[in-house]
């Protein structure tokens, strides 16, 4: 049984083995020559102003990882979708129930405001 996932686990070996020799020759073989204009972002070559990394509001990444949530959990309506015949009122229900979990955090996250853009 353990034989079907060989090729996963060499796979995953060759993709380690390679991440860490990519690594390692950019360590050794990489300039590293640091200078203050080096170091500074670029900015379409127009003098930067201000400091190179800025903070960001909370928010900003609050709306980022709804919008992921809630996107993948739009992806599964198609597998359902697909087999929809299949399970007849059992699918049906089930994906009512899913349905209603779902706007149920999606209401949560508006009245909490997250969706509010200042």
């Amino acid at each position: 049984m353990l034989q079907e996932f060989l090729p996963i686990a060499v796979l995953i070996v060759l993709a380690a083995i390679l991440a860490v020799l990519v690594l390692l020759l950019g360590v050794l073989f990489g300039p590293h020559r640091p200078t203050k204009r080096k170091s500074e972002p670029y900015e379409s070559g127009m003098a930067p102003y201000g400091p190179g990394s800025r903070r960001m509001s909370v928010r900003y990444y609050l709306v980022g990882v709804l919008f992921i949530l809630f996107d993948v959990e739009v992806v599964f309506f198609l597998p359902w979708a697909v087999v929809f015949r299949q399970l007849k009122i059992f699918g049906l229900i089930e994906m009512f129930v899913f349905v209603l979990i779902l706007l149920a955090g999606y209401i949560y996250a508006w009245k909490e405001g997250a969706f509010e853009w200042e």
